[in-house]
């Protein structure tokens, strides 16, 4: 008997746009990290755009500092061809707890999920967006990145996700795959968001509620990305990304 795999297009998405982004230094005074512009364009225009390209067209925006430089751009998106909503982050403690905001937005269906200082090539997301049936989540990997920076994936021999963990300290177990910052998810990711507790940095953390879905027997597929990718994290990557 041949089995057949159900796969779930994916409509919705929602973008993490409400940090700070200290790192980047007197380039986020007055701005919104994830409004800084890369090869002329906002970094989240470029998240937006490639998502569109993909079949997204429902957006919720989690803006906190700076909100009103993302609704002043974007405003309902009628002028990019979408749907886009918004809801505010007022206090900064993690990336788990701020998709606790976007419950209502989702309802019952599967939505992708990126941070708002992600760049990758757009052809990843066609593959993103399709969600096969048997599985809960699916996060993007890299390789031949630092995962003190960021989290370490770690998968089976099926590249199915058994454990996450974020910026592992020396000596720590780590792993090859390093998270790479977007997200497919079914609803179920909310009762793992939901039973949250602070991390050792004090932050509610993402990584933590992915862990907890993984390990409850539910499947996570790890999804390596190909081509152009990067995290917009500090002014050197900009100027690189710039000059490039």
């Amino acid at each position: 008997m041949m089995l057949i795999t159900v796969m779930n297009k994916i409509d919705k998405a929602v973008l993490l746009a409400a940090g700070r982004g200290t790192r980047m230094r007197e380039l986020t005074t007055d701005l919104a990290k994830p409004m800084i512009k890369v090869r002329g364009k906002p970094i989240l225009l470029h998240i937006i755009e490639g998502l569109h390209g993909a079949g997204v067209k429902n957006f919720l925006i989690i803006v906190g500092y700076h909100a009103e430089a993302v609704r002043d751009y974007f405003g309902d998106g009628t002028c990019f061809g979408l749907q886009i909503k918004y809801a505010t982050q007022v206090v900064q403690d993690g990336t788990g707890r701020v998709v606790e905001l976007a419950r209502d937005f989702v309802g019952q269906l599967p939505f992708m999920l990126s941070y708002g200082d992600i760049l990758v090539d757009p052809a990843n997301y066609k593959s993103l967006v399709e969600l096969p049936g048997e599985f809960a989540a699916t996060v993007s990997v890299k390789q031949n990145e630092d995962v003190s920076k960021g989290g370490a994936v770690f998968v089976n021999e099926r590249m199915e996700v058994t454990d996450i963990r974020e910026k592992p300290q020396p000596g720590e177990a780590t792993s090859p795959w390093y998270n790479a910052g977007i997200y497919a998810f079914r609803p179920s990711i909310f009762e793992w968001t939901a039973r949250l507790q602070p991390s050792p940095r004090g932050e509610y953390e993402l990584t933590d509620a992915v862990r907890g879905l993984a390990q409850s027997g539910k499947r996570v597929k790890a999804f390596e990305l190909s081509g152009e990718w990067a995290d917009v994290r500090d002014p050197e990557i900009l100027a690189q990304l710039n000059q490039s």
